[in-house]
């Protein structure tokens, strides 16, 4: 029975040496893993950082000429407002009793559209 018992004794610590080995080596892992992760995390963290800067830098960029673009935009139409005038007037002075009886009527019509609101 003593041999036995000693042959247990033996096996078992050599188990838990093996045991704790492989703890030790899975905590090395987890240490690794943690730092390889957190690593990646700060890498993710500049770029994500990058990437935002260089947005807000952009969208600047776009506001410095939004107010370019509107007073381009503004000026088109100022242009075709004065042709649309430039061509009633001309048709006025080719033809001023069509464009008195087109004007008596829109008003006619507008006074009739009014009156019928109420």
């Amino acid at each position: 029975m003593n041999e036995h018992t000693e042959a247990v004794k033996s096996n078992l610590g050599e188990a838990g040496a093996h045991l704790k080995q492989a703890a030790s080596v899975a905590g090395g892992a987890v240490k690794s893993a943690a730092s390889a992760a957190g690593d990646e995390l700060r890498l993710g963290k500049a770029q994500v950082k990058a990437e935002l800067a260089d947005g807000a830098a952009a969208g600047l960029g776009a506001a410095e000429h939004l107010g370019g673009a509107a007073s381009e935009q503004i000026n088109v139409l100022m242009d075709k407002g004065r042709d649309l005038l430039d061509s009633a007037a001309e048709l006025i002075r080719e033809r001023p009793l069509v464009a008195f009886g087109v004007a008596f009527a829109a008003g006619f019509l507008l006074s009739k559209l009014a009156r019928s609101d109420r």
